[in-house]
């Protein structure tokens, strides 16, 4: 039996006027997966991995960014949301996206 997602969480990375996501899925079985913007889905035994990799990475969880964090990062809070698609393959589309207002660089 195949272990079904029970969680998701979303990671951000700016670098200059970008915003990258990562997809972090938590399973019942207790391992995670993580579905870059370069479309390779990487697994791990747990979320503690699953975070080190990702904080490794620069990767900051979206769900614990407040008004101060996003300014340092470069964006309001309020103007960024997670990417949604139906698919993966269309969700890869929007995982790399232009800041909100943010100048061309």
């Amino acid at each position: 039996m195949d272990a079904e997602t029970v969680r998701i969480e979303w990671w951000l990375v700016a670098h200059g006027d970008r915003l990258t996501w990562a997809r972090l899925s938590e399973l019942d079985n207790g391992h995670a997966h993580v579905l870059a913007s370069d479309g390779v889905v990487r697994q791990f035994v747990d979320l503690v991995e699953a975070h080190a990799e990702l904080l490794d990475a620069d990767y900051v969880a979206f769900d614990g960014l407040d008004e101060e964090d996003a300014d340092a990062l470069g964006f309001d809070l309020d103007s960024v949301a997670p990417p949604y698609a139906d698919d993966d393959d269309e969700l890869l589309k929007l995982m790399t996206q232009k800041i909100p207002g943010a100048p061309f660089r």
